[in-house]
């Protein structure tokens, strides 16, 4: 007979994979092992292994982890229906709203790239697409010129908007002068103003 899932299995894994983020994000994909991570989760190696076989499929568990919430997060509060403006706004500030607290996550997934099989980076960056595909019909919208098939500028200026969201974590600093939801109209501003100028 198969064993059951206990009822905290989700909230456990999920703490589980926050923990080797931790480690991994500390001491880096080489340094880190599966006996450390195994001995600061709290679980015996053996259990550690029996959910992920290698290094390499927990990483991959973390980021795709990260990236689905993130995911399911801008589903839900894409609406088409606001102001264009507002719209771009909202999905920035889901993004910021999702990246708190998930700093080891971000810099795993940034860092994890020869750690990952071919399969499954094609998985990652499936995600990866979807999410980037809410901005880019969003500033569409705003501005269709940046989809002039003799200047296609839409997948820049989309990607331009990812980097000052990605590294948003490397400086700041909860309860600081700036909060997430002033950062999200910087950010949205900067866009939108900025590829006014654009030609």
């Amino acid at each position: 007979m198969a064993r059951t899932r206990a009822s905290d299995f989700e909230e456990k894994q999920h703490g589980l994979l926050l923990t080797a983020a931790n480690v991994f994000a500390t001491q880096g994909m080489e340094k880190a092992s599966m006996s450390q991570i195994a001995q600061e989760a709290g679980v015996s190696k053996s259990l550690l292994y029996h959910y992920y076989p290698s290094k390499g499929a927990l990483i991959f568990a973390i980021i795709h982890s990260h990236l689905a919430i993130l995911d399911q997060a801008l589903e839900k509060a894409d609406d088409a229906s606001l102001p264009p403006e507002a719209r771009l706004q909202k999905l920035v500030m889901t993004v910021l709203d999702s990246y708190r607290g998930a700093d080891d996550q971000h810099k795993v997934q940034l860092n994890a790239g020869p750690a990952l099989s071919d399969e499954q980076k094609a998985e990652i960056i499936a995600i990866e697409r979807r999410i980037v595909r809410h901005f880019s019909s969003a500033l569409k919208t705003i501005h269709p010129k940046l989809e002039d098939p003799e200047r296609p500028l839409l997948m820049p200026v989309t990607m331009s908007l990812f980097g000052m969201m990605n590294w948003v974590y490397m400086w700041f600093k909860e309860g600081g002068p700036i909060s997430r939801e002033d950062y999200a109209r910087v950010a949205t501003t900067l866009i939108l103003e900025g590829v006014k100028k654009v030609k």
